[in-house]
């Protein structure tokens, strides 16, 4: 399948079930919801995806799941995070074999390499493939910055298509547009600056809180595009304080519990998470219903989603 990196992109979460196996009927109820909502890819095995607790056999299934549920409608994009170069090939014949359409990319997990070895590595694994990939830049998370520098000498291959921007400073994304134009696209990977980064010329969403609230962030990137800057505004102002869910470490927990709130998930995660207790569910349950209370109407947005885009 040939895309574009444009547009919504939700990593989308794993549905479990209450005795920890993967519920795919409420997988597929989100991915269609998603889908209704006109996201421009899935992406899987996500940090949301809880990929660091999904035996392989489970991610094939998913995989496999997803491409004949979504029936060519949009690309499946496969996460890949491993901590060797070798693991990171293996995964990447998988996807493929499995029949994904394009690849997320991290640095190697754990141990952080230098410029020559970050650089090696995004080398031999796009070589090593025909997929399309988007390298994935969060230095806060992974601790491994993706330079300018770097991105500069993997220009070469052109199967590296995109980046997700998550370094949390969003000049970056001028910078990029400064020195390589329109050589990569760039989509935003953090949910509270996706208005900046999109009036600042980013060309899509790695989205979170989209799982949970599919048409209210595609309606945000539709608006931004369209240049209705102050019609975007006034939803995103209203979604802070739910995209800032997206931003703490238990950001899975509070999504899911997004997600069944408004109908298309549920709470349940793998260990070691746990669902959320105490005071502290009750807090993000606040946020969330009152969230969900005052939820603009954006049908209209949505509904002529192509004469926006036109």
């Amino acid at each position: 399948m040939q895309f574009q990196w444009k547009g919504v992109m939700p990593a989308i979460t794993t549905k479990f079930s209450g005795n920890d196996e993967l519920d795919l009927p409420l997988f597929q109820k989100n991915l269609e919801a998603q889908l209704q909502a006109g996201v421009t890819g899935i992406i899987l095995g996500g940090t949301l995806g809880e990929a660091s607790v999904l035996t392989t056999n489970e991610k094939e299934r998913l995989v496999k799941f997803a491409i004949e549920k979504i029936e060519g409608r949009v690309p499946v994009i496969l996460n890949i995070a491993e901590g060797s170069t070798r693991a990171a090939m293996e995964q990447v014949a998988l996807g493929a074999a499995w029949g994904a359409d394009g690849l997320m990319l991290l640095p190697p997990m754990r141990y952080v390499p230098d410029h020559r070895e970050l650089v090696a590595y995004f080398n031999t694994i796009a070589q090593g493939t025909g997929l399309p990939i988007m390298l994935y830049n969060n230095p806060n998370d992974y601790k491994t910055l993706i330079t300018l520098d770097a991105l500069e000498e993997l220009a070469v291959n052109e199967n590296i298509a995109a980046v997700k921007e998550s370094t949390r400073d969003v000049s970056n994304v001028t910078r990029m547009r400064n020195r390589f134009g329109n050589r990569y696209s760039i989509l935003c990977g953090v949910d509270t600056l996706t208005f900046e980064a999109l009036a600042a010329g980013a060309d899509g969403l790695v989205a979170g809180l989209v799982c949970a609230f599919p048409a209210e962030t595609v309606a945000v990137y539709e608006l931004v595009k369209a240049g209705r800057f102050a019609e975007a505004l006034e939803i995103y102002r209203w979604f802070m304080p739910l995209l800032e869910l997206d931003i703490h470490v238990k950001l899975v927990q509070y999504i899911k519990l997004a997600e069944q709130q408004t109908g298309i998930g549920s709470e349940q995660v793998r260990a070691p998470r746990l669902t959320l207790a105490g005071e502290e569910r009750e807090r993000i349950l606040g946020i969330i219903n009152k969230g969900i209370a005052t939820r603009p109407d954006v049908s209209h947005i949505i509904g002529t989603k192509q004469r926006i885009s036109g």
